[in-house]
């Protein structure tokens, strides 16, 4: 370990941005919506006037520096944004093209041709996605899905994140000199909805054939970059757990309080006084995992890749445990499809698989931090 030391307090700043964001959704994004979203076709789940709306407030180009016509923030304040986002289970494209897509772009970014693409991501007139599959873990080799060869791209990649409404595509290839990160217009793709747990982040199949596409890195850049896009998605999709077992918390302790039986609220039964207490102390815990995690990354710590495995190894199962505990003490109403208890459960189980599954990232860790192997 480095003497990395993170501030796991939240500034004044990324309250007030918290605040915004929050009172955006609150108008914007009620859960009844989300509801009726999700209820159409896989390609009109994503709210393209939300996005606006988070565009509006700078969401979109956090991590741009400001000559970029982004924010010139870090990924602290992007991890404030994915908490509010987790809370509302938002159905837009942050972690594909805010996140992942963005963090490859900047990785590479000079005065190429990744500039452009990142102007048009800051300002909110495009949403790009990175050509993995959403599985895909820190630490794992470069994808060779798709091979670059005669000119252009010609691949298969399944479970793509925030592909179908992308209008960029950041395709990690393999060509004759080893890996490559290319910039494809997303209309040289064919893209296939598929169906997945979570119906608030739609995946799909990314299939190329000699699409046309732009060289923005090469060889061991190249590969840096992919690695440090799903560093930076993992630490980022932990914050959006945070968020997602907040509001679990809140939502049940709130429920508890107001339901009774026997005459008596259900909260002032024990049992179910212990269990919100177990659970408050996690998403306590969570919290501070978090924030080393998003402060390590933001800040280019050689911490950032074992702080990001920590946060995901330990906050995926928090949300998973936060939301089957909202289904469970809300009783029969929580089981039902008129209640957004589903859509959090359904979020907190497929998120514990993206990136990385716990397992995974607990591997991660013992090799990052040199620990010998179970006997």
């Amino acid at each position: 370990m480095s003497g990395h030391e993170p501030d796991l307090l939240y500034s004044e700043i990324e309250q007030e941005l918290r605040a915004s964001v929050r009172a955006l959704l609150t108008d914007r994004c009620p859960w009844s919506a989300v509801l009726g979203r999700v209820e159409n076709d896989a390609a009109e789940v994503a709210d393209p006037a939300l996005w606006r709306g988070l565009a509006s407030l700078g969401v979109t180009g956090l991590p741009i520096a400001e000559s970029r016509g982004g924010a010139g923030a870090t990924l602290r304040e992007s991890a404030v944004v994915a908490e509010e986002l987790g809370r509302a289970v938002a159905p837009v494209p942050f972690l594909g093209s805010a996140v992942l897509a963005t963090a490859a772009l900047l990785a590479v970014d000079g005065d190429g041709p990744a500039g452009p693409a990142l102007a048009a991501l800051a300002a909110g007139e495009s949403t790009a996605a990175l050509v993995a599959p959403l599985t895909s873990c820190p630490g794992s080799a470069f994808p060779d899905l798709v091979r670059a060869e005669g000119g252009g791209l010609t691949g298969t990649v399944p479970g793509v994140v925030d592909a179908l409404n992308a209008d960029v595509l950041v395709v990690p290839a393999r060509g004759p000199d080893g890996p490559g990160l290319h910039l494809v217009p997303a209309a040289e793709a064919a893209r296939t909805p598929v169906v997945s747990l979570d119906l608030t982040r739609p995946l799909a199949v990314v299939e190329l054939a000699g699409a046309p596409a732009t060289l923005l890195a090469s060889g061991g850049r190249a590969a840096e970059a992919f690695e440090s896009a799903l560093v930076a998605g993992a630490a980022l999709l932990s914050a959006e757990q945070l968020g997602l077992a907040e509001w679990a918390l809140d939502t049940t302790v709130a429920y508890l309080k107001e339901r009774t039986q026997f005459g008596r609220p259900l909260g002032s039964f024990q049992a179910l006084k212990h269990r919100l207490a177990d659970l408050w102390v996690s998403v306590s815990q969570a919290r501070a995992v978090v924030r080393s995690a998003v402060s390590a990354v933001a800040a280019g710590s050689p911490d950032a890749p074992l702080s990001a495995a920590l946060a995901q190894a330990f906050v995926s199962g928090v949300a998973v445990r936060a939301a089957e505990e909202a289904v469970q003490l809300h009783g029969g109403i929580g089981f039902t499809w008129e209640h957004p208890a589903h859509l959090y459960l359904k979020r907190a189980k497929s998120a514990s698989i993206a990136l990385g599954t716990a397992d995974r990232h607990r591997a991660r860790i013992a090799a990052l931090a040199d620990l010998p192997p179970a006997s």
